[in-house]
């Protein structure tokens, strides 16, 4: 008979943890029995999963007990707090958060691009920035044929990547300004509707956020090549959902915009739009909900001898958050990587 797995979400609540929830139920994963996690305030609350209420639970140490897979999106000092506890119980854990991302002995991982890292876990698994999940792979089989040699990105990322919180500040702050009153910033620095705040995150002594330098040292861990040089710059804009990225990058061997197009209309989780004449291009409103990553205006950079660049378009709490995470699950699963399996 086939084996079922005991599945904890940590941050259930959360834009993030609500999505792990459909997307499990939409791809069918092997669910035997489902444990909701999130703090204090959020204790008795039920969430529906397959048509049936399972009650939100506080997390502690003891949440962990027959427990196999832990999917969390908790933030990342809960993580830190608490995976531990839930490896020790024999959990394998996929960590949504920043916490353990740049550890040597915890695998940084996309599956499109380094699926082979998850046999390599010790009980965690590091999910990336949503950021830099969507680049690399759009980036990696341009890799893989030419060689990338630099990266320069600027990202513009909607609210729902900071939380729900900033999603309902767009929304209020919209009605205002259209309304003529008085905006008044809460959650961002400055206000967000009709506006751009190039700050993702606080930064540096080096003058880049910890948005962008996440983008540097991720992106160089997941490629498995720390040869090559990252610029990023990173931009909140008025967007509710999905994240666009400007792209340019120069290759070791020459690649045309054209043999581009064909090397990524056939790589896996790429869907390429990119037709000029027609105004096609991807854009943040049709991602939205997408599990795919979106490339489009493909061309050759003229002022170097062998330069890309493009747009990169993806829903950052699918592809770059919650699916990412469930795809690590399904390899899991599928390669018998989990140590504690229960079956059903």
């Amino acid at each position: 008979m086939a084996k079922k797995y005991n599945v904890a979400i940590m941050g259930a609540t959360g834009a993030v943890g609500g999505c792990f929830l459909k997307i499990l139920a939409e791809r069918k994963f092997p669910v035997k029995n489902l444990r909701l996690l999130a703090s204090e305030k959020s204790e008795g609350k039920k969430l529906k999963f397959n048509g049936k209420f399972y009650p939100v639970e506080v997390l502690d140490h003891d949440s962990f007990d027959g427990i196999d897979i832990v999917l969390s999106s908790a933030g990342a000092s809960r993580s830190l707090e608490f995976l531990p506890s839930a490896v020790k119980a024999g959990a394998v854990c996929v960590d949504n958060t920043s916490a353990y991302r740049m550890e040597k002995e915890v695998p940084l991982v996309v599956p499109e691009v380094n699926a082979h890292r998850i046999k390599e876990h010790k009980g965690i698994i590091a999910n990336p920035n949503c950021s830099t999940i969507q680049m690399v792979v759009a980036l990696y089989p341009i890799h893989k044929a030419a060689g990338i040699k630099r990266i320069v990105v600027t990202t513009y990322q909607s609210v729902s990547g900071a939380g729900q919180k900033k999603v309902q500040e767009l929304w209020d702050q919209s009605k205002d300004f259209l309304s003529k009153k008085k905006i008044r910033p809460v959650q961002f620095p400055h206000p967000i509707a009709f506006n751009l705040i190039p700050q993702i995150d606080v930064f540096t002594e080096t003058g880049y956020t910890k948005e962008e330098i996440k983008m540097v040292n991720e992106t160089k861990k997941i490629m498995e090549d720390s040869s090559i040089e990252v610029n990023a710059t990173c931009v909140r804009v008025p967007v509710f959902y999905a994240h666009s990225e400007s792209v340019n990058i120069e290759t070791e061997k020459h690649i045309t915009a054209d043999e581009v197009r064909k090397l990524l209309a056939k790589a896996p989780g790429v869907i390429v739009v990119d037709d000029p004449k027609k105004r096609l291009y991807p854009m943040p409103i049709y991602a939205e909900g997408k599990d795919e990553i979106f490339v489009g205006r493909i061309r050759q950079d003229e002022s170097i001898t062998n330069g890309i660049s493009m747009w990169v378009v993806g829903d950052n709490i699918r592809k770059g958050a919650a699916l990412n995470a469930v795809q690590i699950a399904e390899i899991l699963v599928r390669e018998q990587l989990v140590r504690g399996a229960s079956c059903v």
